[in-house]
């Protein structure tokens, strides 16, 4: 491992030069390339250094035990050999983590679908909530959403609503939401005051570009519609919504919240695309992986992955088992702590079944 992060720091200080190098700086490509190179090599050339300048402390303070010292002495010496090896094991843990195969898609944007599934006008009204939840984390990462398509219910909830989260590092941040969130709270339409379960499923997509996924005009049939607006009605007259069925594999993509035809068409082949991508994927995954399962579960929009219960302000991620009794604010976009967890939880988990394949 020490060789592998000797030769990103030579890689990283060779950058340096070259983005010195007027021949570099006049050209906006290669720029662009080597500053995207060097930063996404910027933690490890870091800890990395960290490492370094600790193993160096701490070889200091133990060569010191060697030397005469008063008992007064010997015991500070002894308290920073203490501290210098805790700093030294987690600054090992987090290389190693770092020398870690990345997940290619982790700095991509993703397209995320949220459905009401079981209860009605709550699961629509609870869809609700979750892509209020996701858009303000969102807009607190200094990332942009936009949606692509949306079939809201009578009560203002989304019976569907698929939208797009623009921003580096998105999918390594919102990759483990994919699943069913289930719901516990009296719902609004209940009279009697009785707490209800409903659920809703999230599914995240990495965006999927149009040189990874190649549609042939061929493979695909285009239909075009009215769109319509809460209980189906229709709220104008020309065929502006766009239904894109792609032949070979049978994945639909709608969109009608454009402005135009062809802007829906674009959209519903930006999601399209972004749908047979995660096919492929989920089935290479599938190949590879066997019958082990990771701690933050397969990823599978059926797996019940969050409870959100509003009577005792509780939310609990049943893959790790993980419980905040602030409801309130998770759901105002405060998701940072989960996130945590579940990305420390999957890295644990990888390091393990790393360490039992050696």
């Amino acid at each position: 491992m020490l060789d592998r992060l000797q030769s990103i720091v030579d890689r990283y200080d060779k950058l340096s030069e070259l983005l010195c190098d007027p021949d570099v700086t006049s050209d906006t490509k290669k720029l662009r390339e080597y500053s995207k190179e060097q930063s996404d090599l910027q933690e490890a050339y870091d800890a990395y250094n960290e490492y370094k300048s600790v193993s160096e402390q701490l070889a200091d303070a133990k060569a010191m035990q060697n030397e005469k010292l008063d008992d007064e002495m010997r015991e500070m010496v002894k308290m920073e050999i203490e501290e210098l090896s805790e700093q030294s094991a987690n600054l090992e843990e987090q290389l190693r983590i770092l020398m870690m195969p990345k997940d290619p898609n982790d700095d991509k944007n993703v397209i995320v679908e949220i459905r009401g599934a079981a209860g009605g006008d709550e699961a629509a009204l609870f869809a609700g909530d979750l892509y209020r939840m996701y858009t303000r984390y969102a807009d607190a990462q200094g990332w942009r959403t936009e949606i692509l398509d949306a079939s809201v219910n009578d009560l203002g909830g989304f019976k569907e609503i698929i939208f797009m989260i623009t921003g580096k590092g998105a999918f390594s941040k919102l990759k483990f939401e994919s699943g069913a969130h289930r719901v516990q709270r009296i719902p609004v339409t209940e009279s009697g005051g009785r707490i209800h379960t409903s659920t809703s499923t999230v599914v995240v997509m990495p965006e999927a570009e149009e040189v990874e996924i190649v549609i042939n005009d061929a493979d695909i049939r285009v239909d075009t519609f009215c769109s319509s607006g809460a209980g189906g009605q229709s709220v104008n007259t020309t065929k502006s919504a766009v239904r894109v069925t792609h032949v070979p594999t049978g994945i639909v993509a709608t969109c009608q919240d454009g402005k135009s035809q062809n802007s829906n068409k674009e959209q519903a082949l930006r999601v399209l695309r972004a749908r047979i991508s995660d096919k492929i994927r989920e089935e290479e995954e599938a190949k590879y992986s066997g019958e082990r399962k990771s701690k933050v579960g397969t990823g599978d929009r059926s797996e019940r992955i969050r409870t959100y219960n509003f009577p005792q302000s509780r939310i609990t991620d049943h893959r790790i088992g993980l419980t905040l009794h602030r409801l309130d604010t998770v759901l105002n976009g405060d998701m940072g702590e989960i996130v945590s967890a579940l990305t420390i939880a999957a890295q644990s988990d990888a390091l393990d079944n790393g360490e039992q394949a050696m």
